[in-house]
């Protein structure tokens, strides 16, 4: 459904930051992209929904394909149109707005009808039950069930969510996460998740890609990434005997001179 080949990222004419970046993401999976803070996972996301003009970003060299259609050159609203959207980092709603009100304006593009409010609803009840309520006053949680909710309203077949864990506790965490593979599952939704947490990501996703300095490093079936003893070690924070280990204890060029 979705490819990027060879995909080149450059911002203010000076700053590489993805370079030669290739991946798929097929109709009907959970692709997850990994990877740690600066390595390029939002960059890709943009390049992806056409959100890099308005950093001052561009898409210099490869190409980025949706249902066999090129969309490098493509504006945002278009490729919205076309059946994307994109759940950024930080939920981003409408926060003078009621829950029912920043779900309409999800609507936007697709003229959406009731049948669309009661499929959110029905997939986040909690949603339903304060939709009347003014969205800033959510929590974290609520907030980020109602960016997805909002993404729905557009009918989308590709759904990129954006670090969606970010900031939630753990078990909110798990119900979002939990929402995400309901939604394929039974709507055969095409999803594109961006994740620190790997752990959550790869419960859920069917194929998953690790990204280090702006290129993919490592990828492959999210079963196989989550044995793997480099991404155990490195992701998921275990050792090679299974014991936690924490993040500081990792030595960056040794990940560097086993990946690339």
């Amino acid at each position: 459904m979705l490819a990027l080949n060879n995909v080149e990222v450059i911002y203010d004419d000076v700053i590489l930051v993805l370079r030669g970046l290739s991946l798929a993401v097929p109709e009907g999976k959970i692709v997850a992209l990994l990877g740690s803070n600066g390595a390029g996972k939002s960059t890709t996301l943009k390049a992806v929904s056409g959100l890099l003009p308005s950093e001052h970003g561009e898409v210099t060299d490869g190409s980025v394909t949706f249902q066999g259609q090129d969309i490098t050159k493509m504006d945002a609203p278009d490729r919205v149109k076309l059946g994307m959207s994109l759940c950024m980092e930080g939920r981003h709603v409408f926060e003078h707005l009621t829950i029912a009100e920043n779900l309409t304006a999800g609507a936007y593009t697709q003229k959406g009808s009731a049948e669309d409010l009661d499929l959110v609803y029905t997939y986040f009840p909690k949603l339903a039950d304060m939709r009347s309520r003014v969205a800033g006053y959510l929590s974290g949680g609520e907030q980020q069930m109602l960016a997805i909710g909002r993404a729905l309203m557009a009918r989308p077949k590709l759904l990129m969510l954006d670090e969606p864990s970010l900031g939630l506790a753990p078990l909110l965490v798990q119900e979002i996460f939990g929402y995400i593979k309901r939604l394929n599952e039974e709507r055969g939704l095409t999803v594109l998740v961006i994740e620190q947490n790997a752990r959550r990501a790869l419960e859920v996703a069917d194929h998953g890609y690790i990204m280090e300095q702006g290129r993919i490093v490592l990828e492959g079936s999210a079963a196989d990434l989550r044995e793997n003893p480099d991404v155990k070690e490195f992701y998921l924070g275990l050792g090679e005997e299974g014991g936690r280990k924490s993040y500081r204890e990792v030595k960056h060029y040794k990940r560097r001179k086993r990946w690339l």
